[in-house]
């Protein structure tokens, strides 16, 4: 311990430093910003203090796998040019598949169990944990459905054309027994505090996991540990934060700002816009992280309250506006879902090829559904239950809930309206789609944007949670306070910056994640399988019984 606390001075200045967001080594150069992305000085100044460390770290981590498989040489340069498969998307891709087919796609037989664990049919008063199920469930989706699916599938389809979509519900497909697999294993070696409350996730089980199935690889563990704590912390601050700060700044300021701007003084022109853009995002990003910090100082009992409201209440109102646009131009859905099946196969698609395709889908897929990252195993982990795989089976349903069926919602309704191909960019895009259909234009832009802006909020409050357990894992939880400090910060700091370095800082920040998961998933395989038959043996002969009624059950 006292170790550890020697290390804190030093690791925190590395952790600042290296979570700014400044991998946005292609975004535009900073003397030329684009109108709609006009950075303050300080915002500049933050995307180039570390672009040069970033980007090579950036290198490393997106390796070309294909050794330039699929690149051809362009004639006119003599240069070689096409599309990349970056080793952590392989890697992560890869991860999903093998835990599907060793489980035999249990999580798709289990289905109808999770729903009944769910609704609360096995939960008893007396099964330890910080959380119920639902709630757990809800902490964990609150982090993942949100501005992933709405401007994240928007980003896919523009960079990689409608076939993104496919490939982003492939990957949720298969990403189900990803969670099934990271969460049992939360559950396995999970550790209660002397407070009585629970701390897991892939920090915990790479490093006791590992330890206790292979005493003579538990430095592998151990490192697998902290570096997974360690990207998780990025995580937090990229994906979690910035990206969420960010879009919900711009959001605003597209709906409620800049109408009002440009009808009052119909002069005004794009350097001027981008001027007042800089100074609301100051000013908003100032208030939301306010906000934040009055809820983040609550913990995990707080965070599954509010989030166990707001995050059903904004996807049924979200799912209900798109089935809207779907439904009256319903005549046109079975050509639409051709078109993408057509493009997610098509080798010589002008988005980079079939590759090229495939990699921005599941990119963002991973970036949507975190399946295979082993976040959301964090918020399993405090699940008021005796049995860790009915916790797995109620994790399996986050990529469900998030790719399969909410992306592939806002995926339909960009593409009826072609908004993928228009010069927004981000949740713009989505909220241009809404706009040009005559049913929604009038009202859902403002709905839309209040739900993102609370979307960013849910997402931000539980990757805090997240990011402040890995922070407790290296350096004790009594000193998780200075992780939220941190936090706090970049909030406002993703409210002022570019997209494109946010956007690079979140991938790059996410994606890491998987590295150790994965790696740790597949030496414990058998640990879980071992875990699960005996479950799934218990179950179908009917050893388990109806919940205590004096339970809360699924707080519903």
């Amino acid at each position: 311990m006292r170790f550890r606390r020697c290390l804190l001075p030093l690791f925190a200045l590395l952790f600042v430093f290296s979570a700014v967001p400044a991998l946005g080594q292609d975004a535009p150069p900073a003397e030329e910003p684009a109108a709609a992305e006009v950075s303050v000085p300080i915002g500049q100044q933050i995307d180039e203090t570390i672009a040069l460390f970033n980007g090579k770290l950036a290198t490393v981590l997106f390796y070309d796998v294909s050794f330039e498989a699929f690149k051809t040489v362009n004639p006119e340069t003599g240069e070689k040019e096409g599309p990349e498969l970056p080793f952590l998307v392989t890697w992560l891709v890869l991860g999903a598949i093998i835990f599907s087919f060793y489980h035999r796609f249990l999580t798709l037989r289990g289905f109808g169990h999770a729903i009944e664990v769910l609704r609360g049919k096995y939960t008893s008063s007396d099964d330890h944990g910080d959380v119920s199920p639902f709630r757990a469930l809800t902490s964990a989706l609150s982090a993942t459905v949100g501005l992933g699916n709405i401007a994240g599938v928007a980003i896919a389809m523009q960079m990689g054309g409608p076939g993104a979509l496919f490939w982003m519900m492939f990957l949720g497909f298969f990403g189900m027994a990803s969670k099934f697999h990271s969460s049992t294993l939360s559950q396995l070696y999970r550790v209660r505090h002397a407070d009585g409350t629970f701390s897991g996730g892939p920090m915990y089980y790479l490093s006791r996991g590992i330890r206790d199935r292979y005493p003579y690889l538990s430095w592998l563990g151990l490192f697998l540990g902290g570096f997974f704590a360690f990207a998780c912390m990025l995580g937090a601050i990229g994906g979690g934060n910035m990206f969420q700060a960010n879009q919900a700044a711009q959001s605003f300021f597209d709906t409620f700002v800049e109408p009002g701007v440009l009808s009052a003084y119909p002069e005004t022109d794009a350097d001027q816009i981008g001027i007042i853009r800089a100074w609301v995002n100051i000013g908003f990003g100032a208030l939301m992280a306010t906000v934040v910090a009055a809820v983040v100082l609550g913990g995990i009992t707080r965070i599954g309250a509010a989030t166990s409201k707001l995050v059903p209440f904004m996807a049924i109102v979200y799912v209900l506006a798109c089935l809207t646009i779907i439904v009256a131009n319903i005549a046109e859905l079975p050509a639409l879902i051709g078109h993408v099946l057509t493009e997610a196969f098509a080798w010589d698609s002008a988005y980079g090829g079939l590759i090229g395709v495939m990699v921005v889908g599941f990119q963002r897929a991973a970036f949507s559904s975190e399946a295979g990252l082993g976040s959301s195993a964090i918020a399993h982990a405090a699940a008021q239950t005796e049995e860790p795989a009915r916790e797995g089976f109620v994790a399996s349903l986050e990529p469900f809930v998030d790719t399969v069926i909410i992306c592939f919602m806002t995926g339909m309704v960009v593409l009826i309206t072609g908004a993928y191909t228009s010069d927004a960019d981000g949740a713009g895009i989505t909220l241009t789609a809404f706009k040009s259909v005559s049913i929604t234009a009038g009202w859902f832009p403002y709905v839309l944007t209040i739900s993102i802006i609370l979307f960013a909020f849910s997402t931000m409050i539980s990757w805090c949670y997240y990011g402040e357990r890995a922070w407790g894992y290296l350096f004790g939880l009594g000193s998780v306070f200075i992780f939220r400090i941190i936090f706090v910060l970049f909030v406002w700091v993703g409210s002022v910056i570019s997209l494109g370095a946010v956007l690079d800082t979140a991938d790059l920040s996410i994606l890491s994640m998987c590295l150790p998961n994965i790696l740790g998933g597949i030496l414990l395989a058998s640990v879980v399988r071992n875990e699960v038959t005996h479950y799934w043996e218990r179950l179908q002969a009917g050893h388990f019984h109806e919940k205590d009624e004096s339970a809360d059950g699924a707080d519903i």
